[in-house]
């Protein structure tokens, strides 16, 4: 029997999450080996999470993670074979990076995993400047899932499961679920996505 693949991270951690998310889909053992993001025991260059080991090598970046477990593990399964299609899926998956998470993480939930699991006070007033562009955010989501599917055309792809982890971290804060709920079509993508083995069984202890 192989060894569970090792994922070096926050236990709470969104791209954590992800990658276990992807071992699941992919069959593979796996486990979380807590571990702070600047911390020494973390070899990633930029101190960011996870760091994986998996098939006796060292990996980091969550895209190449999950893009290797999926083509090694998977078949490619959450990847369309449609050029276009997969580039819609890439271009989603890029958006959640590189706008939507820095957008939410910071403004939103931050805030309350610092007042929930760290005891700071709540930083009302960062929520507050935040809210505005989170809820037009939101929006534009929402629209274009509406307009043409966005992401969800295609079955479950790596799409979902980047954006799931993005936006459940919004949905576990009052403010964030309050807004959501308001949406027409993302909170029933929502409820689908939550409907999976693989993100039943990587539940975060907040969720249950």
């Amino acid at each position: 029997m192989s060894s569970p693949v090792q994922i070096f991270g926050p236990v709470i951690s969104t791209y954590v999450r992800i990658v276990e998310i992807v071992c699941e889909e992919a069959g593979l053992a796996h486990e979380v080996v807590p571990t702070p993001a600047h911390s020494p025991e973390n070899r990633h260059p930029f101190g960011k999470v996870p760091v994986v080991h998996i098939d006796g090598h060292e990996m980091y970046e969550t895209v190449s993670i999950a893009n290797y477990i999926d083509t090694a593990h998977n078949g490619g399964a959450l990847r369309p074979a449609d050029p276009v299609r997969r580039a819609a899926m890439e271009r989603w998956i890029g958006v959640g990076n590189s706008y939507l998470f820095p957008l939410f993480e910071r403004g939103l939930v931050m805030p309350y995993i610092m007042h929930r699991y760290a005891g700071a006070e709540l930083d009302k007033g960062r929520i507050a400047k935040a809210l505005p562009d989170i809820a037009k955010t939101l929006s534009f989501i929402d629209l274009e899932m509406q307009r043409d599917g966005a992401w969800s055309n295609d079955g479950f792809t790596m799409a979902d499961i980047f954006l799931y982890c993005i936006l459940r971290g919004v949905e576990l804060t009052p403010e964030g679920a309050a807004g959501i709920a308001q949406l027409q079509v993302l909170p029933l993508w929502m409820v689908q996505c939550r409907q999976r083995a693989s993100i039943k069984a990587t539940r975060w202890e907040s969720e249950t």
